[in-house]
């Protein structure tokens, strides 16, 4: 997944940094004055709280969770915040012909990567995969003049494909209303540069070897005005009998995503497009995704598994024209 790259022993950056989503927030930037930090420190952990709150399937009361336990046909009021994301999925959902879907709750749940048990169950498993399969975009209405959305079919979704980048843009647009307009936004894999860094430069990012229980450096990714999100098959995964599965679910087979890609990055204005794109390209696998990603004129570095060793496409700046 991209990370921060940088040395704190000679870098002049500030980070404010938090947990949030299971994970970390974080902030790198110039060194602000104590009493400003504190204000936006307060404000970056107060936007990506409600964006948990909001979307959380973990948390009893988020919107996410009410408007998964309504009945078909049923309005139920939204945030804006959410509102937006659900618009985005839905229209990522049908650009990528349902490689993004995020009608996939049971599924993450019968697998045992959700908030209803900690390891695959059978029986979830066959109840959830024997459904007809029905697309996200295809079943939930969206009314965001009232504020409201409901199912035309039961659906359990998630949103754990593009939560972390809307959250990453949530964090940009606060360092931008407290006059920062140089800083690097990320949280976990999900980042966003903010302008350059103060001395210029663009925001060094490192992007990880897809490798289970390690991490190392495969290169450097250079940052500004620009977000960046990776999907990939290595951090999350169960082993059933020798294949991984990843955690990442594809709704058109109704299981987990199963193909020779290690990882997918993708760059984009908005981390939320980049996280969402980034998910889609990783079901469509190799051949569909490159095509989808060529269509859609997307910037994605797609790294292969080959035997024993990773093999990439890129475009765009992933390129070898780009690099």
């Amino acid at each position: 997944m991209p990370k921060t790259c940088s040395d704190p022993a000679t870098s002049a950056h500030a980070t404010l940094h938090g947990p949030t989503m299971g994970t970390r927030w974080s902030v790198t930037c110039a060194p602000l004055p104590e009493a400003q930090a504190q204000a936006l420190h307060q404000d970056l952990a107060a936007a990506v709280e409600q964006v948990d709150a909001q979307m959380s399937p973990w948390r009893p009361h988020s919107d996410l969770v009410r408007l998964n336990h309504a009945p078909a046909g049923a309005w139920v009021d939204l945030p804006a915040g959410m509102l937006d994301v659900l618009a985005c999925a839905l229209d990522i959902g049908r650009l990528s012909q349902g490689a993004f879907d995020i009608g996939v709750g049971a599924l993450v749940d019968a697998w045992g990567f959700g908030a209803a048990r900690a390891a695959p169950d059978a029986a979830a498993i066959r109840s959830a995969s024997g459904a007809a399969p029905q697309s996200a975009h295809a079943v939930l209405e969206l009314d965001a003049g009232a504020g409201r959305a409901r199912k035309h079919a039961p659906l359990q979704i998630d949103l754990g494909g593009i939560a972390k980048g809307y959250a990453v843009d949530r964090m940009a647009a606060v360092l931008q209303q407290h006059g920062v307009h140089q800083a690097l936004a990320a949280l976990d894999g999900e980042l966003r540069a903010v302008g350059s860094q103060p001395d210029g430069s663009a925001w060094p990012v490192a992007l990880e070897q897809p490798e289970a229980g390690r991490r190392a450096v495969r290169g450097v990714l250079a940052l500004q005005d620009l977000a960046v999100a990776t999907s990939g098959d290595y951090r999350h995964f169960w082993d059933v009998q020798g294949q991984r599965l990843a955690h990442t679910m594809d709704a058109r087979r109704q299981a987990p995503v199963h193909n020779a890609v290690a990882s997918v990055t993708v760059l984009a204005h908005q981390c939320m497009h980049a996280d969402a794109w980034a998910t889609a390209l990783l079901v469509a696998g190799p051949g569909a995704g490159l095509a989808l990603a060529q269509r859609m004129g997307l910037e994605a570095l797609w790294l292969l598994r080959q035997g024993a060793g990773v093999a990439e496409i890129g475009l765009g700046r992933f390129s070898a024209a780009g690099r």
